[in-house]
């Protein structure tokens, strides 16, 4: 073996000790903190039993019985509905699409409203002027609003509320990236590197993108969140998904009439909502704590 291909072998050896030193420090410093470890473990629980639906579910979701309206009881630990369908099962199934409509709806929202904040702030001139005018006639209305009006042009279904979110959340994705790049496209190394001839296409997918990622890895999280929160308002109101899927936003639009008489019907669903947002939230700023190098050099310092 040649010396500049040991000199190669040992730098990749060394800085893959690197990685391994600063994963473990970062696991364990996330570890530390017990509010982002209890939103962790929520978090997986539900993916679990999103996952596993049919594992997990004591009953058929959508099985009818004669138990109405009963409390809850060691057979049906959050009680029936008024159609004596087990709570619970409902619940769990309900996971299912709150997650597949957070995780695809802002999927495709960052690959789209990523890469156009990202040329947007690169390029700036005619590209910046376009993205930020659509930017900001989407920004003038509420999420809420636009994905109430995408659901009412395609109408109701699993697939139009993904495609609601999409295009609700763009604009957000796109706005924070391009802040992001254009700070980072002042700095040394990024002016040093087009003063060598970098490709514009290798210097914003090598050095700028990553760069600008971390906060709107942390922002993905509150997204996540405002997502769910965005489908189960929507199914609530009767503009989601079809009324036949089981989702937290249908189980409280069942419970309406029996708020007074069967406080169960509402009270679990709703809390099941807020324990998931939270629990992302938790994450999110555990995860934005990590990523500020001044939090990290107070704690190291003791200051």
């Amino acid at each position: 073996m040649s010396q500049e291909s040991q000199a190669a072998l040992e730098a990749d050896l060394d800085q893959n000790r690197r990685n391994r030193r600063g994963f473990k420090t970062y696991a364990r410093r996330f570890m530390r903190d017990k509010r982002a470890v209890f939103g962790l473990v929520i978090l997986v629980m539900f993916a679990l039993a999103a996952a596993g639906v049919e594992v997990f579910t004591p009953y058929d979701p959508q099985a009818q019985s004669f138990e109405l309206l009963e409390p809850p009881t060691l057979g049906h630990p959050m009680g029936t509905d008024n159609l004596g369908r087990d709570l619970l099962s409902r619940l769990i199934a309900g996971a299912r699409v709150s997650m597949i409509v957070g995780l695809f709806g802002l999927t495709l929202a960052g690959l789209v409203g990523i890469p156009l904040g990202v040329l947007a702030a690169y390029y700036g001139g005619w590209v910046d002027m376009i993205v930020m005018r659509y930017i900001d006639i989407q920004w003038a209305f509420p999420n809420f609003i636009i994905a109430v009006m995408l659901v009412g042009i395609f109408g109701l279904g699993l697939q139009n509320v993904i495609m609601a979110i999409f295009l609700a959340y763009i604009d957000d994705f796109a706005r924070v990236i391009r802040g992001m790049v254009l700070a980072i496209k002042e700095e040394d190394y990024v002016l040093a590197s087009r003063a060598l001839g970098v490709t514009d296409s290798r210097l914003m997918l090598r050095h700028i993108f990553p760069n600008a990622m971390p906060p709107v890895i942390v922002l993905s999280s509150v997204f996540f969140a405002a997502a769910i929160l965005l489908e189960s308002g929507l199914t609530f109101l009767g503009l989601g998904v079809s009324p036949l899927t089981p989702t937290w936003g249908s189980v409280l639009n069942d419970a309406r009439p029996f708020f007074s008489s069967a406080w169960w019907l509402a009270t679990f669903p709703g809390l099941v909502i807020m324990m998931v947002v939270l629990s992302t939230n938790f994450v999110g700023d555990a995860i934005r704590d990590l990523n500020d190098v001044r939090e990290y050099d107070s704690s190291v310092t003791g200051a």
